[in-house]
């Protein structure tokens, strides 16, 4: 049974307008009014719950699922929480490679996208409503065609895939027929990462990073640590021993780079430099390093001095660590450049060591914009009758000069399988809904090979479709269910030995175990190719995805959008980035909008507003993608502008800009991002920690005052308390998207946003430090501090906000009366107001969505973090029916958990062995505003620094 949206009450009082309370109703609609996405219960197959926790059934008590997800195409070993059959948060899962317990946004926010009611829920014929039945009676004659002409005429399109059963159907299907061809396209597909490996091994090859056994890294234009699919085990690796336990610095990161990156943001030194004086600068150092290769001695010099002196040091620096280094290389670089970059890991002896290269994990390792401009021609010359599109969507993410909508249209048959019925799906013929990945079954492959079974949690809500039941389909026109197909094909796979028990097994641990690439062997290294062209234009477009909505795919989802930024805390927008002086230059501030086109295709038009940036690099400008979407969804739609519209498959990206005289205002969470002399953010360099250890708390100002009002307690059974490790966090913000989805956290639309009443619990601060010609940045996250003598309980009338027997400074809700004095009181600023009725408590039929173990809050209340109370009340039942206390570690926060670096520690102070008594042990330890006498049970390990000195006085 299915339940219609119910829509949020806003009193009639509220100070919206009606027109403004129509909007907000509209837009809160898939992140708060879930419950109308429908009754389901878990699938007909059994699944199997993961091995450590019970595999009955018990309400009231959740089960984890071993499962993956998968985002472009790339597995993440994940655990799903399932709460009486209802998905509702995701874990990572420590026994997968890829994830080692830790997750990232996407993964977090993937279960708001499950209960999206703006999701396809049934299959359409044009514009018409239809059935899967009448889908398929209209594919039976163009299978009777492609039996008669061995699939002439038949393309199938898919996005990036590294599942097994996926490429052995296809590959079925092409045995089939014959005549029929596969494609991909992928918007964030790294084409210049397959095109370089190729030039400089001759072959296709991936590259595994070992950050752990490097000394020196050069990161050229590259987000290693958040922007691959390896993003964080390299983060882990790279961070190992930088924590404030035993804080070791035996490696150093230097960064070149256009657009400020949070890999740059945790580099050692950076420098920004527009791509295409980053590529001279590298090969260049290819040359001091005595590489051989045609046309070395023509590169231009370097363009200033500062770029001169990095050149020399590097060259250097990894002359001296040979074996010990890693140069990866991304983002705008050319394939020849990175090509350049793999032989000088080559070169260098880094592969082997710190690099194994193994064969490519995709199972259709192509350029993707090639393969699609490949598709459009043929479909231009009659070549193709029938096209089938898996979970794509060009007509709004290719190259607008590939001229896809166009082709598509003049299709006689087309069919596109997707979550929405996207820009594409509105354009084909016939469109079927996709499952959600926590709805079906199916497999895929992390980024170093290892494979993980996917495994559904619960039954498709909207009857959907998998790709593999639809390429079943196609093949011999039987429908065959997903568990089947991907069962088979491991059966067919396993040598030998108990099938059952591997298949109970595999799902169990989330993963096949031996199943990682093993090392690729390179030999007969083909001659480099020539520089490429280093004559950069004036102003170049830079694309990259956004942070929040990556290329498009979670622009419906309302707890992205209304993530902050990393670094502008941006929230519902995306903007054009350009360094000070271009927008000098140009004559604009943050802000005002340009009008963008391209140098050669003028007609090309784009308006986006100015983010001026000082950590930007010159003549350049950066184009989040992933908005613009005129059918994403009530949420997504008319967010942004549209970046891909600039995109070209061959050419330049020369950009012209102008101003066009108007104005627009960001809705930021941060609007000021200087510390003015304030040691909020404590640091040092690393002489001088070691020659002084404790200059984070050693100065009389910097300790806890010893008087205060308040009397002295006891806390004789649980003291909680927090550590949080600035030298391990990124930035990348995981922790506050997990916090929303474990404590039912509302979004509240940019209106709101802009009026300073944002709600995440915990949000994470970032601060410029460091001169003005090198600026860096400092995150800092910010949950409840939970202070001992907490300014918020003396002022509050009717006492709900109190402290409770184990310390933490909790809020009774149903005790509030909305005064604020908490609020004003409280020096950190990390309450959160309800003012306006942002979720529906008026309903009586479940949000699917929501934490059971967690209250709804009303409007009028205040809210905040409560260091995961639900986590630690569980925790400490299945302890007392041991008999016995609770133990290190069985209690782990919603942000603690997600952490990709383990930034964050949390745990009993009343235990001596805690692990979060070790961080607050650390002579780095400090409390945030320590003078103010509040006593705060989240402390800090203060940032240490380890610049190369030769390069900071450059």
């Amino acid at each position: 049974m299915r339940h219609r949206p119910f829509i949020p009450v806003v009193p009639a009082n509220d100070e919206l307008t009606s027109a403004e309370r129509r909007t907000f109703l509209k837009i809160m609609a898939a992140s708060l009014a879930l419950a109308g996405a429908g009754c389901s219960g878990p699938p007909q197959e059994v699944i199997v719950p993961y091995v450590r926790m019970p595999e009955e059934m018990v309400p009231g008590k959740p089960l984890y699922y071993a499962t993956a997800f998968i985002h472009h195409g790339y597995a993440q070993g994940v655990l799903v929480e399932s709460e009486m059959g209802r998905p509702t948060k995701v874990e990572g899962n420590p026994e997968h490679p890829a994830s080692l317990g830790a997750t990232g946004i996407f993964a977090q926010a993937s279960v708001l996208q499950l209960w999206d009611p703006d999701r396809s829920q049934t299959a359409q014929r044009g514009d018409v409503l239809s059935t899967w039945e009448a889908f398929k009676a209209a594919l039976a004659p163009q299978r009777a065609q492609w039996n008669a002409n061995d699939g002439a005429g038949l393309r199938i399109l898919t996005g990036t895939t590294t599942s097994p059963t996926l490429a052995d159907q296809i590959a079925g299907l092409l045995a089939r027929y014959p005549k029929a061809r596969w494609h991909c396209h992928d918007p964030l597909h790294d084409d210049a990462g397959f095109e370089a490996a190729r030039l400089a091994f001759g072959q296709p090859a991936d590259m595994l990073y070992r950050f752990d056994r490097a000394a020196i890294i050069v990161s050229v234009d590259a987000d290693p640590f958040v922007d691959s699919p390896g993003g964080i085990r390299h983060a882990r690796d790279f961070l190992h021993n930088r924590r404030s336990e035993a804080p070791q610095f035996d490696k150093r990161l230097y960064a070149l780079e256009a657009s400020p990156q949070l890999s740059g943001a945790l580099a050692d030194n950076r420098i920004a430099m527009p791509p295409h004086e980053i590529e001279r600068t590298i090969w260049r150092i290819a040359s001091r390093l005595g590489m051989n290769s045609g046309g070395l001695s023509e590169i231009p010099s370097a363009s200033d001095a500062r770029a001169a002196k990095w050149e020399e040091v590097l060259t250097r620096r990894l002359a001296a660590h040979r074996g010990q280094s890693i140069i990866v290389a991304g983002g705008s670089m050319s394939p020849r450049t990175r090509a350049l970059v793999h032989r000088m890991n080559v070169h260098l002896g880094n592969v082997g060591e710190t690099i194994v290269p193994i064969a490519p994990v995709e199972a259709q390792p192509e350029n993707h914009a090639e393969s699609l401009a490949m598709l459009v021609d043929d479909i231009h010359s009659g070549a193709v009758t029938s096209l089938i599109m898996l979970d794509a969507n060009p007509v709004y993410d290719a190259p607008p000069d590939i001229g896809f909508e166009r082709a598509l249209s003049k299709l006689p048959f087309s069919v596109h399988l997707g979550l929405y019925r996207d820009e594409t799906a509105r354009v084909t013929q016939w469109h079927v809904p996709a499952t959600h990945a926590f709805e079906q079954w199916s497999d895929g492959r992390a980024f170093d090979g290892t494979a993980s079974i996917v495994q559904p949690i619960i039954a498709p809500l909207y009857h959907g479709h998998s790709a593999h039941e639809l390429l079943a389909l196609l093949i011999d026109g039987n429908e065959k269910a997903g568990y089947a197909l991907v069962r088979d094909y491991w059966q067919r796979k396993q040598q030998g030995g108990n099938f059952e028990e591997f298949w109970q097994q595999t799902l169990r641990q989330g993963l096949i175990a031996g199943s990682a690439s093993s090392p690729l062997a390179l030999s007969g290294l083909p001659d480099l190719p020539p520089p490429p062209d280093f004559n950069g234009p004036a102003l170049r477009a830079l694309f990259v995805a956004d942070s929040s909505v990556g290329g498009g795919e979670f622009a419906n989802n309302g707890w992205l959008q209304e993530l902050p930024r990393p670094f502008s805390t941006m929230t519902w927008d995306n903007a054009a980035l350009l360094g000070e002086r271009t927008a000098q230059a140009l004559g604009v501030q943050t802000g005002d909008v340009l009008r963008l086109s391209l140098e050669h295709a003028p007609e090309r038009v784009v308006e986006a507003p100015a983010w001026v940036w000082r950590a930007h690099a010159e003549g350049a400008i950066t184009l989040p993608l992933g908005y613009g979407r005129w059918a994403a969804g009530h949420v997504g739609n008319g967010v942004g502008f549209d970046a891909y519209r600039l995109r070209v498959l061959r050419g330049s990206h020369a950009l012209k800009a102008e101003k066009t005289g108007r104005q627009i205002a960001f809705a930021t969470t941060q609007n000021h991002q200087q510390m003015e002399g304030r040691e909020i953010v404590q640091m040092a360099k690393l002489d001088e920690f070691h020659r002084n250890p404790h200059f984070a708390n050693d100065e009389p100002r910097k300790r806890t005052p010893e008087m205060s009002i308040y009397p002295e307690w006891q806390y004789k059974d649980y003291k909680w308390g927090m550590a949080i490790d600035l030298n391990a966090c990124i930035g990348c913000r995981a922790c506050t998207i997990a916090c929303q989805a474990e404590n039912n956290i509302p979004v509240v639309g940019k209106e709101e946003v802009a009026r300073g009443r944002e709600m995440h619990w915990i949000r994470v601060d970032r601060y410029d430090v460091g001169p003005a010609s090198s600026p860096r940045s400092a995150f800092q996250p910010v949950p409840c501090m939970h202070c001992e003598t907490a300014p918020c309980e003396e002022v509050c009338p009717v006492g709900a906000a109190v402290h409770d027997s184990e310390g933490l400074n909790v809020q009774v809700y149903n005790r509030c009366v909305g005064t604020r004095f908490c609020s004003n009181n409280c020096p950190y600023k990390v309450r959160r107001f309800n003012f306006l009725q942002y979720a529906n408590t008026a309903i009586d039929r479940p949000r699917p969505a929501y934490n059971p173990e967690v209250t709804v809050r009303r409007r009028g209340v205040m809210e905040k973090c409560t260091y995961c109370l639900q986590r630690i009340t569980r925790g400490r039942i299945e302890a007392e029916k041991l008999g016995r206390r609770l133990q290190d570690g069985e209690v782990v926060t919603a942000c603690q958990a997600v952490c990709p670096t383990e930034a964050i520690s949390f745990g009993d102070l009343n235990d001596p062995a805690s692990k979060v008594n070790r961080a607050k042990a650390s002579p780095l330890d400090y409390a945030l505003l320590a003078e103010l006498n509040t006593r705060p049970r989240t402390t800090y390990a203060a940032l240490i620094l380890n610049p190369d000195d030769e390069l900071e006085q450059a």
